[in-house]
């Protein structure tokens, strides 16, 4: 069991938009991680901690692609929305600057894809000084071989990955 401080704790949701839920996924559907980050999410915002959904953008195009946009239900449960144009969320974004100002030391994250804006945020987290949690069952990638690699090899050298059912606030 691994219990947050809801204090210095904030919830980090990656690209739950509908284009990217709606991906052929694994090991964990994108209504799987979606449920399980909407169950974080309240968790969070029951405790204090804020919620920050991260959604991503394409640069240099005049429209978004259909289904661009945060799922209504992540974007409710949001205190912050941060919009990012490269895979990682902190590149250009202000996503540090905000934390920092709401006391932030210790960021839990969960989303999609695994491998690819959650491990790029992760790692500029890190350089960072944030403490880092990952839920495993809170994120997904286009294959299982990505996920694993990721949750099994890069994030256990960053921080702590967790089950969503093994984390606290309190």
């Amino acid at each position: 069991m691994t219990t947050l401080d809801p204090r210095s704790t904030a919830l980090v949701l990656i690209d739950l938009m509908g284009r990217i839920v709606a991906n052929p996924l694994a090991p964990h559907s994108g209504s799987e991680v979606l449920a399980t980050s909407l169950e974080l999410a309240r968790a969070f915002r029951a405790a204090g901690a804020p919620v920050v959904a991260v959604k991503v953008e394409r640069p240099n195009v005049a429209e978004q692609p259909p289904g661009s946009e945060l799922l209504a239900e992540v974007e409710e449960l949001a205190d912050e929305i941060v919009v990012k144009r490269t895979i990682g969320a902190f590149q250009a974004t202000g996503l540090h600057d905000l934390l920092r100002a709401r006391g932030v030391e210790t960021l839990v994250f969960a989303g999609i894809a695994t491998n690819l804006g959650v491990e790029s945020s992760a790692r500029a987290a890190a350089d960072h000084g944030y403490e880092l949690v990952f839920v495993e069952d809170a994120m997904t990638a286009l294959t299982a071989e990505e996920h694993r690699a990721s949750v099994e090899l890069d994030f256990p050298r960053l921080g702590e990955v967790v089950a969503a059912a093994d984390l606290r606030l309190g």
